[in-house]
């Protein structure tokens, strides 16, 4: 990929790695043309990402200088410096990243991982079948000291696919729901770095009977704990006799002394306590409506 600036003083190296910064690894000095140096590299960043798109049929760039910025990713730009009379071509590039996946294995079993992806790989179409994508990916595995079979592959294309199969033996992909590619070897071997290569089983909770809930427990209240409503919750029958026997005293006076007498005779007479006379013709008819009410309270 030709541009027509000189890319020589952007990328000092064979391969340059740059940061998410679009910093180069090895500190180099720019003296008063950075800003222009600056401004050149974002361009050959974008004018990559969107070569790299339309060779993929994507819609839109994944690689862009702005999505450098804002995600730690690296990038390894591989360059001819002598082409294009000597200002140097871009032959193509190579994006890897950090990235916490949930992983199945070869069992099912779901793992959690911070593994390194290989996120996009660009080589143009005109310097293809030379070398130059071996070259740039050993780069990137000497460097990052990774094995092949321990990376994750971001939606590969057909042609990547067959590249990793003739170069590295990469033919048996485990089947994942993500849109990553990992190979049979991925969970063997793996290098340990701190938290960064660390992983998680999910294992499946045991099936357990279902216990049906009451009303009560579904309410939130312990089942020994819900009280009936009124007048459920009376320990014995709820009477005529029983409600006038708790009820205020009355007034004093005769009619009061009257009721309250009255009253006391039939509380014995529901009682079954000691017969007591038979009452007026006006204490009898109360007394019959009080029988009426107690036992339109029995259960049936």
């Amino acid at each position: 990929m030709e541009f027509s600036f000189d890319l020589n003083p952007i990328f000092p190296e064979r391969i340059s790695l740059l940061d998410h910064h679009l910093r180069l690894s090895r500190k180099v000095t720019y003296g008063s043309y950075r800003s222009d140096l600056d401004e050149q590299l974002v361009t050959v960043i974008n004018r990559m990402g969107e070569a790299s798109a339309k060779a993929q049929l994507l819609s839109a760039s994944i690689t862009t200088a702005s999505r450098m910025r804002t995600n730690k990713h690296k990038l390894y730009v591989l360059r001819d410096s002598r082409a294009n009379h000597g200002r140097g071509v871009v032959i193509g590039f190579l994006k890897v990243g950090y990235k916490k996946l949930f992983v199945l294995d070869p069992h099912g079993r779901q793992n959690e991982m911070d593994t390194l992806c290989v996120l996009d790989f660009y080589v143009h179409e005109a310097l293809q079948r030379h070398g130059h994508g071996r070259e740039l990916f050993d780069h990137m595995l000497q460097y990052e000291g990774v094995e092949p079979r321990h990376l994750a592959i971001d939606r590969p294309s057909n042609k990547f696919l067959c590249f990793l199969r003739k170069h590295y033996g990469l033919d048996s992909a485990i089947p994942q729901v993500n849109n990553f590619v990992v190979f049979e070897g991925f969970f063997r071997q793996r290098p340990v770095r701190g938290e960064r290569m660390a992983s998680r089983v999910f294992s499946k909770k045991p099936e357990q009977d279902i216990k049906p809930y009451s009303l009560s427990v579904r309410n939130g209240l312990p089942e020994e704990e819900k009280e009936l409503p009124w007048p459920f919750n009376q320990l014995t029958p709820l009477t005529r006799s029983n409600s006038l026997g708790h009820s205020p005293p009355p007034p004093r006076g005769r009619a009061g002394d009257q009721q309250e007498g009255g009253a006391g005779r039939r509380s014995q007479g529901v009682g079954g306590r000691e017969p007591v006379p038979s009452p007026p013709a006006s204490q009898t008819a109360q007394h019959r409506r009080t029988s009426s009410l107690t036992r339109s309270q029995i259960p049936f």
